[in-house]
């Protein structure tokens, strides 16, 4: 400090700490919608879903090349994830673990359904899809939905996705979980590394049924 004033770089210190207060604030309120948890009719594991979000609508191609509408799955307890077969960090653990989930459910399981929807029309084949549940032991259990470009990205838009292809890379990509009830209602979000567990899951579907 000199003559009374205080010097340039306590100025700089206090603008910092300005700029740092405004983005926490800023930062509170999607923070805590992030984790919040779901107490709306249900006891769900999984980060608490905004209200009034749909299943969106859809129609493609399983690894057997079955045609599955949205409208199929109606009355299904649904987990819905995004996933790349070249994928090495997040989509196998994923993968894995759906199976494990529906293993887990017995006799709850002909209530439910998992897909999975291709966010790398390229490299997602049949082919390559049938290797890849095989891989992780999720064949029969996680339907892999794919389809051409032009039939995926209406599809990632609604879903509000960045698929791998739109990134460049098949590690970067949006890999939620999410449960739908049985009338179409997006009800809880998980996610690999953070809350996504077979036990997680399976709770999950289960609340959902």
């Amino acid at each position: 400090m000199r003559d009374g004033l205080p010097s340039v770089g306590i100025i700089q210190e206090v603008r910092i700490a300005i700029v740092l207060g405004v983005l926490v604030a800023a930062l509170a309120i999607p923070l805590g919608l992030l984790f919040a948890r779901g107490d709306g009719g249900g006891d769900f594991r999984g980060n608490q879903a905004p209200e009034g979000f749909k299943l969106p609508e859809f129609a493609l191609r399983d690894e057997q090349g079955r045609t599955v509408r949205s409208s199929d799955l109606e009355g299904k307890a649904l987990a819905v994830t995004f996933l790349d077969t070249a994928c090495t960090e997040s989509c196998p653990v994923i993968a894995a673990q759906i199976g494990q989930a529906v293993n887990t459910l017995g006799g709850d399981r002909r209530g439910v359904e998992a897909v999975a929807i291709s966010v790398d029309p390229v490299r997602d084949t049949p082919r390559s899809i049938q290797r890849f549940l095989q891989r992780y032991r999720a064949t029969g259990k996680l339907r892999y939905l794919h389809g051409s470009s032009a039939e995926l990205r209406p599809v990632w838009k609604a879903f509000s996705v960045l698929s791998a292809q739109e990134s460049g890379s098949p590690n970067m990509h949006s890999a939620p979980i999410r449960i739908y009830d049985r009338d179409g209602n997006w009800r809880s979000t998980l996610s690999a590394g953070v809350d996504l567990s077979p036990a997680n899951l399976a709770h999950d579907l289960r609340e959902a049924s």
